[in-house]
């Protein structure tokens, strides 16, 4: 049996195989899954075992888990894709009898009235209809979804956005893999779902003023209309179809949808969340 952690080369698959080590589970008591094997070098080098295999390609699959294998399924990043993607990791675990799958969702689950939820949604309905021991790890935003990209904020002076003044209970990556490590590594976890999310709720005002305090600029929220952060968005080169999303998503958050302190991740992982202001100390950093 092994912990296997799937898109295992992504941002948040190496920090999850990142806190299993730091939870002391032994590197050959893990196995990653990914598509791109020179990607995985570094993670291959710390001593956990590889297997190859692509979500869209079901048949490199078929060796990609074994019975009593704890599974964790990261969310495809190819919307549009995913429901197919997700499907065929999906058969491919219930055919090897995996003990566990879990998978990284959406905050709110069935009830998020997001177009990004949507297959999400159909997600987890598969894998309720697997028949598999599961655990639904719901996500709230990332706070790096923001800080990840500072060059035009600081370029411009301003965040551009169209969530109003929404509240945003974000939290870091790292502290959603180590809630991902906590429910593959404890007991107690199977057939539930957890909606997680950052202690505390801010605005993108809130955040504008913590970048303004950091950096000693005055940096402000620029809360514009649909349509025109649309055109900014595709004008970056965003695809119309991911801009659109994202757009929508502004929306979700103007109506409250990421704002719950649910407190379950905290608890998860036996620690507060990261501070709004540590993330972008971290981000300024770099």
């Amino acid at each position: 049996m092994s912990i296997v952690v799937t898109g295992a080369t992504g941002h948040l698959g190496r920090l999850v195989v990142a806190a299993l080590l730091a939870d002391g589970v032994p590197a050959d008591g893990i196995a990653i899954v990914v598509r791109n094997e020179e990607k995985a070098a570094d993670l291959v080098a710390r001593g956990v075992e590889l297997r190859v295999a692509d979500y869209s390609k079901p048949e490199t699959l078929a060796d990609a888990f074994r019975a009593g294998d704890r599974v964790l399924l990261i969310s495809g990043s190819e919307v549009g894709q995913r429901v197919p993607q997700h499907t065929a990791v999906i058969d491919a675990a219930r055919a090897a009898d995996v003990a566990q799958l879990a998978y990284t969702g959406i905050l709110g689950g069935p009830d998020a009235d997001v177009r990004l939820a949507d297959e999400h949604k159909a997600t987890e309905r598969l894998i309720l209809d697997s028949g598999l021991p599961y655990t639904f790890l719901r996500n709230g935003w990332y706070t790096e979804n923001y800080t990840g990209n500072l060059a035009p904020v600081l370029e411009h002076d301003a965040v551009v956005a169209a969530a109003g003044e929404g509240r945003i209970a974000a939290a870091s990556r790292a502290d959603y893999a180590a809630a991902a490590a906590a429910v593959l590594t404890g007991e107690g976890h199977l057939d539930k779902a957890y909606e997680l999310s950052g202690d505390t709720a801010w605005s993108l005002s809130e955040y504008a003023a913590e970048l303004s305090r950091q950096t000693g600029r005055t940096i402000a929220y620029n809360n514009v209309p649909a349509g025109t952060l649309l055109g900014i968005l595709t004008g970056a080169g965003v695809p119309e179809q991911m801009a659109s999303i994202l757009v929508d998503v502004d929306h979700g958050i103007e109506r409250g949808l990421l704002a719950g302190t649910t407190g379950d991740l905290a608890r998860l992982t036996g620690r507060p969340t990261t501070p709004l202001a540590e993330t972008i100390a971290e981000a300024l950093k770099g």
